[in-house]
């Protein structure tokens, strides 16, 4: 397993993160604590979650998945780098209660105490704001993340889903503090999806943020799904099934799938390799189903697409060209 250092700080993590988004509502305890070894053992020592993963009446179960394969031992938690988020509302389906989600201090210190307790851990080592609170000043989010790190209770603090003026916002309320701030930015970044390259990816590399693309397939778009469907096998479904209806996108997927039947490489494997190959990019997070899943996603950190390919996936998929050039009329 190939290793990098996250963001700005000294960190390593491996160029590929264990993302558990399925474990409990797709996969069972026993598979998922099944994957989580065998992706300890081939050297994926990151691992992301979030306190609502499990999602409706089951939010917080994707963390007791966790914590109780922490609790078996064998140095599991020492070997991990454990990311998790604040942000969303832990009050099942219904509304929440006033300061039980986004990010005042309040929801800050419960939420940590909460996920602490379902991951059966002392620490947490990157602590991510799931998404922007326009409600709540950078100033009281920092002092919350300060009094957290004194206390032991996180190492560093991340976002999610933050656009480009926010990652910068953060940073610079952080540095009048003399706070190390944002360390990395998980983001909506594929093959298809190309958008945080205008104004994201620069605020990152300016402020030194690592990037950890999620979807990295596009929901199951860049995963070979036209090819699938022709033999018989798992069919489209949701965003993916709908992005297809539309003739321009199906055109374009069924290229990339010609491309890559013609250099006898996968879809999905390539898909993740060509984000390791992105400035900045630390390493996409993976969400395996089942270990076969991952074993893929493995092979995609030691895959050399090589000039040819590259070109032509450009050529698919044009980029947005470089901010602010790209702004130009």
């Amino acid at each position: 397993m190939k290793y990098t250092q996250l963001g700005r700080t000294g960190l390593k993590v491996s160029r590929i993160v264990l993302g558990t988004m399925n474990f409990g509502p797709q996969t069972d305890e026993a598979d998922s604590h099944a994957i989580m070894d065998a992706a300890l053992d081939a050297g994926v020592n990151f691992f992301d979650t979030a306190n609502v993963y499990g999602w409706g009446e089951n939010k917080g179960r994707t963390e007791s998945i966790i914590g109780n394969w922490f609790a078996k031992g064998g140095d599991r938690r020492d070997r991990t780098v454990l990311a998790t988020k604040v942000y969303g509302n832990m009050a099942g389906d219904g509304p929440a209660w006033p300061n039980h989600d986004r990010l005042s201090a309040l929801n800050i210190r419960r939420a940590v105490e909460a996920s602490l307790k379902r991951l059966q851990t002392d620490y947490i080592d990157l602590y991510q704001f799931h998404h922007i609170d326009r409600a709540t000043p950078f100033d009281e989010i920092w002092q919350a993340i300060d009094v957290l790190i004194q206390q032991g209770k996180i190492l560093y603090a991340g976002s999610s889903n933050f656009p480009g003026y926010k990652i910068a916002q953060a940073n610079e309320a952080a540095a009048r503090r003399g706070m190390v701030g944002l360390v990395s930015e998980q983001c909506l970044y594929n093959l298809a999806e190309r958008r945080v390259e205008m104004e994201v990816l620069p605020a990152a590399r300016e402020y030194g943020v690592g990037v950890i693309p999620w979807s990295p397939l596009h929901g199951g778009l860049l995963g070979g799904v036209i090819r699938k469907q022709t033999e018989g096998g798992r069919r489209a479904s949701g965003r993916s099934a709908e992005a297809l209806e539309n003739t321009a996108v199906r055109a374009q997927v069924q290229a990339y799938e010609d491309l890559l039947a013609k250099h006898g490489l996968e879809p999905g494997e390539v898909a993740l390799a060509w984000l390791l190959t992105r400035p900045g990019v630390t390493g996409p997070i993976v969400g395996p189903r089942t270990a076969e899943q991952l074993t893929s996603a493995l092979r995609a950190v030691e895959l050399d697409l090589g000039d040819e390919v590259l070109t032509a996936l450009e050529e698919i998929f044009p980029g947005t060209g470089p901010s602010p050039e790209a702004f130009a009329w």
